[in-house]
């Protein structure tokens, strides 16, 4: 294993060899948010357009509330630190890095000047709206564990040994595992998680697993036809790496899940122990427009026919899904 600090000097690394130590019972807290199946929601048939309008005259539909519960709120600088578990190769890093780093490319700073609209960064500042305050995002440090340390088969246990190799205050640690890595759970009720310590000072955690060769049409979508549900063609990833684009939707979903509700008493609708939170109560929606098996209006790079509602740093574009606005009481989308 190797753990990597990032220096001032942008795709530079240090690297600085560590030894995975024997593996230690510690106590957790169960699992506070999950990136569920993001692209149907379970339970619905396909409708057509016809079916569609009549409903909407027929059900008004009613705002969505998601209670503040009087807990701690992330704010920011917040530094994620990531644990890359499994093979992944430097593009499909720099993908994620550049993803994190654009959440913070605000009005006013040079790197803002040549991020166009609508950006990553607009995307994120929706979760200042929840405590008024900076929810800046800073990368830490950076783990890579390429030789498997604890198996290809990784329990609940494992995710949370992880995601404490590197703990400190207002931080985030999250655990990537490669498409060759199996997660409990992981193509069966959830795409990706997080959580948090229960011994202080709390430490929130998360996880994502790269779906490309397990369950693309689950945790893909809308970048792979889906398994079950409504069907509509596939959009083209905007990086060109369906699994990693899979993986920032995911990833923009538990890191808004852990910003807003951290630990267990922040914003979240329904029960504790399985709530909506910011993103994960917006499922499937990416456009105006959207409904399920439709990802909605979004927009498409002339070139490339990539999908795509935002731009990010150093002229990339994502997908980034819709995140529940408390100003409004609605789920927000970019475009």
């Amino acid at each position: 294993m190797r753990i990597i600090r990032e220096t001032k000097d942008v795709g530079r690394w240090l690297e600085i060899p560590n030894v995975v130590g024997e593996m230690k019972s510690r106590e957790m807290t169960g699992v506070v948010g999950d990136a569920n199946y993001l692209g149907v929601l379970e339970g619905t048939p396909a409708r057509d357009d016809d079916t569609l309008k009549s409903s909407s005259v027929l059900v008004s539909q009613q705002p969505l509330v998601l209670k503040y519960h009087n807990g701690e709120l992330l704010r920011g600088p917040v530094t994620v630190n990531l644990v890359w578990y499994g093979k992944f190769t430097p593009t499909q890093r720099s993908v994620i890095v550049d993803f994190l780093q654009s959440l913070n490319t605000l009005k006013g700073s040079r790197k803002a000047a040549a991020t166009p609209l609508p950006s990553v960064a607009s995307w994120w500042k929706t979760t200042e709206k929840y405590h008024n305050g900076s929810s800046a995002v800073v990368v830490g440090k950076q783990i890579l564990d390429e030789n498997y340390s604890l198996g290809k088969l990784l329990k609940n246990y494992h995710i949370q040994y992880l995601a404490t190799k590197v703990a400190q205050p207002k931080s985030i640690n999250v655990v990537l595992t490669a498409k060759e890595v199996g997660v409990e759970g992981f193509c069966m009720s959830r795409c990706g998680t997080h959580g948090s310590t229960k011994v202080k000072p709390r430490v929130a955690y998360a996880w994502v697993g790269n779906s490309e060769t397990q369950c693309p049409g689950q945790c893909a979508w809308p970048f792979h036809q889906p398994i079950y549900g409504p069907q509509s063609p596939p959009l083209v990833s905007p990086n060109g790496d369906v699994g990693v684009d899979g993986m920032v939707i995911n990833l923009a979903t538990v890191l808004a899940g852990a910003v807003t509700n951290p630990f267990n008493q922040g914003y979240f609708q329904g029960s504790a122990t399985a709530p909506l939170e910011a993103v994960s109560a917006c499922t499937g929606m990416f456009g105006s427009g959207a409904y399920p098996g439709y990802a909605g209006q979004v927009l498409v790079d002339k070139t490339s026919g990539a999908s795509y509602n935002a731009h990010g740093l150093n002229g990339r574009k994502y997908l980034v899904p819709a995140m529940w606005d408390p100003k409004t009481s609605a789920c927000s989308t970019l475009v």
